[in-house]
C-alpha cells in the first residue's frame, strides 16, 4: 500500500515536469521513460499514429519513435544512445499494439511466448532474435486524447521484480500506466500544438528557398540536442537542467 501512494505520488510529480516540456520528440522520449519507471519495466517503446498515403491507399498507422532498453543500454558506453529499427505498423488486430490502437483498449501480455491460443495478434520475435534481448511480459496502453481519439501508444516490456527477475505486469501496474498514460496524453496534444505552429513558420521561410530551409531547420535542431546531450553527460550535467536545455535549444 506504501509503495502504491509513493507511486501515485511520483505520477504527480511526473505530470507537472512533463507539461512543462514544449518540444514533442523531447516529450515522447520522456513519456516513454517515465512509464517504463512508474512499473519498474526494463525496456519499452513509443508509437505516434500517423496517417500514411502508401500508393494512393491511406492508411493509419503507428509509426515509432523511441525505443528504449536498459539491459542492452548497460552494454554501450556512457552517453551513448541504442540504434534502432524506425518503421511503423498497420493499426489492426495483427500485432500488439496495432489491436491496442485499434481497440483503443489495455493489452497485458503475461509472457510473450507462451500466449493464450486463439488471440487475433501475435508477438513478433525478429527483434528478440536480431538484439538477443528476450522479450517476456508486454504491457501496451493507448495514449488518448481529451476527445478520445488515439494519439499514439505506450508499449513496456519485461517488469523486474524486487530480485531483478523478470515478472508479468500486476493490475496495479495496468491502474499505474493507466492515469499516466490519461496525463501524457494531455501533455501529447499540446507539444503537438506546438510542433504545428513552429511546422507553419517553416513552411513560410520555404517560400524563399522551398527545396533546403525547412529540412536544414530540422537537421540542425536534431544534430544540436544530440550533440549537446552527449557533451553534457560526459561533463555530469544533472538530467533535469540537460533535459530543460535540450527543449529550449530544440525550439
Amino acid at each position: 500500500m506504501a509503495s502504491d501512494i509513493m507511486n501515485f505520488r511520483s505520477i504527480i510529480e511526473i505530470d507537472s515536469q512533463l507539461n512543462h516540456i514544449q518540444d514533442l520528440d523531447l516529450l515522447l522520449e520522456r513519456v516513454l521513460l517515465e512509464a517504463r519507471k512508474v512499473v519498474h519495466a526494463d525496456a519499452g517503446s513509443i508509437y505516434v499514429r500517423q496517417t500514411i498515403d502508401d500508393g494512393g491507399i491511406k492508411g493509419d498507422h503507428l509509426a515509432i519513435k523511441y525505443s528504449q532498453n536498459d539491459t542492452l543500454q548497460s552494454k554501450l558506453p556512457p552517453g551513448q544512445k541504442l540504434i534502432y529499427s524506425v518503421f511503423s505498423m498497420p493499426i489492426n488486430d495483427k500485432t500488439i499494439s496495432g489491436y491496442c490502437g485499434l481497440t483503443q483498449q489495455l493489452v497485458n501480455v503475461p509472457d510473450a511466448y507462451n500466449m493464450t491460443p486463439g488471440l487475433p495478434y501475435s508477438f513478433g520475435m525478429k527483434y528478440d532474435q536480431l538484439s538477443g534481448y528476450k522479450t517476456t511480459s508486454i504491457l501496451t496502453v493507448p495514449l488518448n486524447n481529451a476527445e478520445g481519439n488515439l494519439l499514439g501508444v505506450i508499449q513496456i516490456i519485461n517488469s523486474k521484480g524486487e530480485h531483478g527477475e523478470t515478472v508479468p505486469f500486476s493490475e496495479n501496474d495496468e491502474l499505474l500506466i493507466t492515469h499516466f498514460a490519461a496525463n501524457a496524453a494531455r501533455a501529447l496534444q499540446k507539444a503537438q500544438l506546438m510542433r504545428t505552429m513552429i511546422l507553419r513558420l517553416i513552411k513560410m521561410a520555404e517560400l524563399r528557398d522551398p527545396k533546403e530551409t525547412g529540412t536544414h531547420v530540422n537537421r540542425v535542431a536534431g544534430y544540436a540536442v544530440e550533440i549537446y546531450d552527449r557533451w553534457a553527460t560526459h561533463h555530469g550535467v544533472p538530467a533535469d537542467k540537460r533535459d530543460k536545455f535540450k527543449d529550449n535549444m530544440r525550439l
